[in-house]
């Protein structure tokens, strides 16, 4: 076998690898048993109030979330991250909007910590969750194919949670389908990220928004010891500042990373 077909059949079992973990969480999603939303979920452990603001921390840390939605904007729309062709931008657009919107989202929900509220706060999220894995299909595995699945993929996460309040709406909740298409996303990203190369350098960044993510859930766990430890901060407060650095630490990747032209890179 020569290295161009080992390397091809490598790429073949990266995707296929892809492709049914995507079907196996599909699967999941219908088949496995409803999930209600947890009523202590909107028990958050600081909700302290200040200068009029109720739960003044969870809401006012979502600021973080703000200056990079609008950071990574900028760095997409002026032309400063490194793309190989202007169509690639889209779903990078969308991650960066999606971050934005979700400051505004939380915001709204901690004013008022409900299901009602936190639907705006989760659908935002889904946006950037499914921009950014469909932005690593086009780096990774087919830029025609990342750019075709961006729409279908920001609806089913939004269909997600449309899905979750409606059933919560009729006295039957299952926010299952939302969890799962949460998980899948961390997953398939971490997925992608191991088995195959990204076009540009800088891929293993990638692990880096991986790892700032994992530290927000932790955070979020940990919600009530956190803040115990000084009475300062929360685990929540700190959950939105991590899962922001995530999205400053892509806009850094997009500015400083190079084309990789058959191992050599590009210099742009």
């Amino acid at each position: 076998m020569t290295d161009r077909q080992g390397s091809t059949h490598a790429v073949s079992r990266g995707t296929a690898f892809v492709v049914g973990f995507t079907l196996l969480a599909l699967a999941a999603a219908f088949l496995l048993p409803p999930m209600p939303q947890p009523l202590d979920y909107h028990d958050f452990a600081d909700q302290r109030d200040a200068f009029g603001v109720e739960n003044f921390l969870d809401v006012v840390t979502n600021a973080a979330f703000l200056l990079a939605g609008l950071a990574g904007l900028f760095v997409v729309l002026s032309g400063r991250a490194v793309l190989e062709s202007p169509a690639e931008r889209w779903p990078w657009a969308v991650f960066f909007l999606g971050v934005l919107l979700t400051a505004a989202g939380s915001a709204w929900y901690h004013l008022s910590p409900d299901n009602e509220t936190l639907f705006w706060d989760r659908l935002p999220m889904t946006v950037a969750f499914m921009a950014l894995v469909a932005s690593q299909v086009v780096d990774r595995i087919s830029v025609r194919a990342g750019l075709r699945l961006l729409v279908p993929m920001l609806l089913v996460g939004a269909a997600s949670v449309i899905y979750w309040i409606a059933t919560e709406r009729a006295g039957a909740g299952n926010v299952l389908p939302y969890g799962i298409l949460q998980g899948y996303s961390v997953i398939v990203l971490l997925l992608m990220a191991v088995l195959k190369h990204s076009r540009y350098t800088r891929g293993n960044d990638l692990y880096f928004i991986f790892g700032w993510y994992v530290l927000a859930k932790l955070l979020e766990t940990f919600d009530e010891q956190v803040l115990a430890l000084g009475h300062l901060v929360s685990g929540h407060s700190l959950k939105h500042v991590a899962a922001a650095v995530g999205g400053f630490v892509a806009c850094r990747m997009l500015v400083r990373r190079r084309l990789v032209d058959q191992g050599r890179e590009v210099q742009r």
